[in-house]
């Protein structure tokens, strides 16, 4: 990490940030009644993994218009449409938990927990075509337990998860195959489940992240990179992660993969680490406490789902204040943390919130354990588009002081999920007489003032915000009685009099 300090400190300096592809304003998304633990993404079909029994349309309430989906269902990326893509995924323990398509898109790669698909004995491993969802007849192998990461490229499949043994051969917690379902030479002896793969055959690397802490018999925690041919170790990442720090994604672009960790207790690494391919040296390392599930690179920027709750050492972060943010997104270059911030709660099960993401028709979709997004009802899944359609909160005006012929207004600021600048307008009497810009985030909403000149009177005070898209509703109006300058009212009955001197001498009287 040291040895490159100064390389971060000049990206930090030179880089600009990007500005995030999505809108924090969910779009209307079906729902789940239980856990959503994968995504995959293929020719404009969003799948959906876990353990659930029924989905539902957005709006409704738990119960209510079930339709029946047993851990996996398929909807239109763009529109959010329930397909009729429906295999059920049965037997012991029955979950899927992990899911990924062929690069060319033609095939779905399934794995978790379950025995059979529709009335098919399979082995928690399987195929579906895309094209019609029926049951690959070749890639069905045994696998004998439960698997929770699949990569895959043209040439082989690779397997992670629990298991010891696939097709019959041993294979300690990580195996390849073809696309057929044959098991491959590739063999790595892993003592402890593996959760998250990332190939880069152009590297000749295969990253290999979980809960273990050896590899091949040497000392490996939680990372390693290993012969994508033979499973022989290439790289591993000592000091990169603590004990009891396992790591629960991995993605990658054409030049670095990233990595995302859970910690498990107080204090123990949560966040994201960036790395390069060429030679798996560190780029950046952000400390956000709050167990990270899932990556996705986009644009130069980097989404995550986890339940963030102290990222202040990490640039643009926000301290500890006994809250959550689940969903994120930070710059590639610099790690910092930029302004968009849709969010859920932490629902149900282990109550980690968000788990999975993907990337469809420019429409990014998660799934997890959550039962809110921004406040409203919504379980298991979201999904978030290019179009900004909410409005910032409008504050409450209050008056912090009178002089005469002035006004000085009060109000905290507002904030906008996906714009920190907001513009303030304020109204006196229906008619727009000042408006002001200020930046805020959810864990900085700054006091500010305005003092209005206005005559002597009774006056309505209205405010409205706008992030430049969409504006709020005026607030409740405040009456505020301005008081007359002395100056003005010393020389109000001096003009009282005017008149009558000037009809005086109208009708020749030398007063």
């Amino acid at each position: 990490m040291c040895g490159t300090t100064a390389l971060l400190d000049a990206s930090l300096a030179a880089a600009a940030d990007g500005k995030p592809a999505f809108s924090a304003d969910p779009l209307a998304t079906w729902q789940t009644d239980g856990i959503v633990w994968s995504l995959a993404a293929a020719n404009g079909v969003v799948y959906v993994g876990g353990t659930f029994e029924t989905v539902r349309p957005p709006g409704a309430a738990l119960g209510q218009q079930q339709v029946k989906r047993q851990n996996f269902a398929a909807f239109d990326a763009v529109t959010g449409k329930l397909l009729p893509c429906a295999p059920a995924f049965t037997g012991h323990n029955h979950t899927v938990r992990a899911m990924k398509a062929s690069p060319d898109g033609r095939v779905l790669y399934v794995g978790g927990s379950f025995s059979k698909v529709g009335s098919t004995r399979v082995a928690n491993a399987v195929a579906l075509d895309t094209s019609d969802c029926t049951l690959s007849k070749t890639f069905r192998p045994s696998v004998s337990a439960t698997v929770r990461a699949i990569e895959t490229t043209d040439k082989a499949i690779y397997l992670g998860g629990d298991f010891g043994r696939v097709g019959g051969q041993s294979r300690n917690r990580v195996a390849a195959l073809t696309p057929k379902g044959s098991v491959l030479p590739f063999r790595a002896d892993v003592d402890q489940p593996v959760r998250a793969l990332a190939a880069a055959l152009s590297h000749g690397r295969l990253f290999v992240g979980g809960d273990f802490e050896a590899v091949n018999g040497q000392g490996a925690r939680s990372l390693v990179t290993l012969n994508p041919t033979t499973g022989k170790t290439v790289l591993r990442y000592p000091g990169w992660f603590p004990p009891l720090s396992s790591v629960k994604a991995i993605a990658r672009d054409n030049t670095r993969f990233f990595v995302g960790a859970e910690g498990h207790g107080p204090g123990i690494f949560d966040g994201r680490i960036a790395g390069r391919l060429t030679n798996g040296t560190m780029v950046w390392k952000d400390t956000c406490r709050g167990a990270t599930q899932a990556l996705l690179p986009y644009k130069g920027l980097l989404y995550s789902a986890s339940h963030a709750h102290d990222c202040h050492a990490t640039p643009g972060g926000f301290p500890e204040r006994g809250d959550r943010q689940h969903l994120l997104v930070q710059s590639l270059d610099t790690r910092k943390i930029l302004h968009w911030f849709p969010d859920t709660n932490d629902g149900v099960g282990e109550h980690v919130g968000p788990r999975a993401l993907a990337l469809s028709k420019g429409v990014l979709w998660a799934g997890g354990e959550f039962t809110l997004v921004n406040d409203a009802p919504q379980q298991g899944l979201t999904r978030f588009g290019s179009r900004d359609t909410g409005a910032p909160k409008v504050p409450a005006l209050s008056l912090a002081d009178t002089d005469p012929g002035k006004a000085t207004l009060a109000w905290r600021a507002s904030w906008d999920r996906d714009d920190a600048s907001l513009t303030y307008r304020i109204y006196r009497d229906g008619k727009l007489v000042a408006q002001r810009t200020k930046k805020s985030t959810y864990w900085d909403l700054p006091r500010m003032t305005h003092t209005d000149s206005a005559p002597a009177g009774r006056h309505r005070y209205e405010i409205e915000v706008t992030d430049g898209t969409n504006t709020s509703p005026k607030s409740a109006a405040l009456y505020v009685t301005v008081p007359a300058q002395a100056a003005q009212a010393a020389q109000e009955p001096q003009a009282a009099q005017e008149p009558q001197a000037a009809e005086k001498r109208a009708e020749g009287d030398p007063r």
